[in-house]
């Protein structure tokens, strides 16, 4: 199974990018899953719900955050989702999830995400 993990993206800028170059890597690598760091997506601090589901649509399996993830208000309302994933070593009380695991191509995919706090 071949993952791709993509660090910050970042901005417009970053988001273009990514909708340019990332299904020609997906295709010529034969990329089975992908990992994008979101968090700071929305002019560079945080992740707003358009932005996410933009990303999404590139075939994209999953988000991860960071520091930035609640520079975003609106971030509450799509958090829980199931392709999104917080930092894992944020206080257990906050919203969304820290780690999730996924299924494609009949194997099982753990993501986790942690930051230096």
């Amino acid at each position: 199974m071949n993952i791709l993990a993509v660090g910050d993206v970042v901005g417009r800028t970053g988001i273009e990018e990514l909708k340019n170059k990332l299904p020609k890597i997906i295709s010529e690598n034969n990329i089975d899953f992908v990992v994008v760091n979101g968090e700071n997506a929305a002019d560079g601090m945080g992740l707003t719900e358009k932005l996410y589901r933009e990303i999404l649509k590139l075939n994209v399996d999953v988000v991860t955050m960071g520091n930035h993830t609640w520079a975003k208000k609106d971030i509450f309302g799509f958090i829980d989702d199931k392709q999104i994933v917080r930092p894992a070593n944020y206080p257990s009380n906050n919203p969304g999830k820290g780690y999730r695991i996924f299924e494609k191509n009949g194997k099982k995919i753990a993501v986790i995400d942690l930051i230096t706090l």
